[in-house]
């Protein structure tokens, strides 16, 4: 059973984040934990499913013109280097703090997101 979630998961975060460049860490953890994982093996598992996701939606978005490689490679690079931080500091977090704050997160990229909405439809 696990194993058919799984992939009912990554065929919904594949077509989000063809269509709106999201869906594997918004996805992946919530639905990890819920499977049984722990916040910190979730946040680790989710990113490294997000390679071929990235990987395959790049690829396909590239061909339609809407990559822009340099800003993507200097994002790239800053993120990657900075990561090593991220990852001490989650470390360095109790589980339930963690999930907490992931949680704040979704709330906090919600509301941009609808807020943004209203917005443009004014």
């Amino acid at each position: 059973m696990t194993y058919v979630l799984a992939v009912l998961l990554g065929l919904a975060a594949g077509v989000l984040a063809g269509m709106f460049g999201v869906g594997g860490g918004i996805l992946f953890v919530p639905t990890l934990i819920a499977l049984g994982l722990d916040q910190h093996d979730a946040i680790g598992t989710s990113l490294l499913a997000i390679i071929p996701t990235a990987l395959i939606g790049t690829w396909r978005q590239a061909r339609y013109g809407n990559v822009r490689v340099r800003a993507a490679v200097i994002l790239g690079l800053v993120a990657a280097a900075s990561a090593q931080g991220g990852v001490a500091l989650a470390e360095s977090l109790s589980d339930g703090t963690l999930r907490r704050l992931f949680a704040g997160l979704l709330v906090l990229v919600a509301a941009q997101i609808a807020w943004r909405a209203r917005h443009r439809e004014a």
